[in-house]
């Protein structure tokens, strides 16, 4: 089947990175591509034989464009997508989100001006704009929060979800910390910061929730394990609700006080749980 994949978000949130991955994983990747040019891209698809000469040096049926809020009619972007998957085409849209503070920071660090800023606006008005100009994009498909990501860790993440089956939905439990913030791409969030608290123990406190230790510390605790149940009880209740939406991924985010005990072991045990039913992708933010 033929399949593209559509990067957009924030200006500084990671788009580039992305694309490179995608490249790395075997896509033909096409940045800044004008929202008007997707016909195009999908009469290339459809076709065995190429005849357009703007791609006539694409040789793969796999695609990565970037599209940006600089983009001519980024407003029509949504009703292209629903014409490309009325045609066959499997189109899958990842879009990346960051706090203000982190892109403040990382446009500060760069020193790069923001694409839509003016000599008359803040950088903050600037990213401030473009979310509400980008609208309700990020429903159209998978969005990811960069906000705590390195470069590294957001490279396997992408590898992560491209190598994964584009039919159906892909739970995603994810870890964190709460001190570091709650992840904004996160459906559901589940604080397990009332549980017992393995930092308090020295044995502990230099290890994670992999850590054989840690778990069994974890396994011994009555209302870690009732939790653990209801949590995935609830899962379990909604899941259907959402494959039936035709959703492509449900991030369930499990957040503890620093991200690196309780979290990780419910994320470990809930993956395992549903891995044996449901497509599933684990992530652990503070680890990475």
């Amino acid at each position: 089947m033929k399949q593209l994949i559509i990067v957009t978000g924030l200006s500084g949130s990671g788009k580039s990175i992305v694309l490179r991955a995608l490249e790395d994983s075997g896509y033909y990747c096409i940045d800044n591509l004008p929202a008007t040019m997707l016909p195009s891209i999908a009469e290339h698809l459809q076709s065995t034989k190429l005849t357009s000469t703007k791609f006539n040096d694409i040789n793969d049926d796999r695609v990565a464009i970037s599209i940006d809020s600089r983009s001519a009619a980024i407003e029509t972007l949504p009703a292209h997508i629903d014409q490309l998957k009325a045609q066959n085409i499997n189109t899958q849209v990842l879009y990346l989100e960051s706090n203000v503070e982190t892109l403040v920071k990382r446009f500060s660090e760069t020193r790069r001006k923001h694409p839509l800023s003016k000599d008359t606006t803040t950088l903050a008005e600037s990213i401030a704009f473009e979310r509400e100009l980008l609208g309700d994009l990020g429903q159209l498909g998978h969005v990811i929060d960069t906000s705590n990501l390195n470069a590294n860790t957001l490279r396997s993440w992408v590898k992560d979800i491209v190598s994964t089956e584009h039919k159906g939905l892909t739970v995603l439990f994810t870890s964190f910390g709460f001190k570091h913030g709650i992840p904004l791409d996160a459906d559901f969030v589940f604080d397990v910061r009332c549980l017992p608290n393995p930092h308090y123990d020295k044995e502990m406190r230099d290890l994670t929730g992999h850590d054989v230790l840690v778990k069994d510390f974890l396994n011994k605790q009555s209302n870690v394990l009732e939790m653990l149940q209801d949590i995935s009880v609830y899962i379990e209740k909604w899941l259907p609700c959402f494959i039936s939406d035709n959703r492509s991924y449900l991030n369930v985010a499990i957040g503890c006080t620093g991200g690196q005990h309780r979290s990780v072991f419910f994320v470990e045990q809930l993956s395992m749980h549903f891995k044996s039913h449901q497509r599933v992708l684990t992530r652990h933010r503070e680890l990475n």
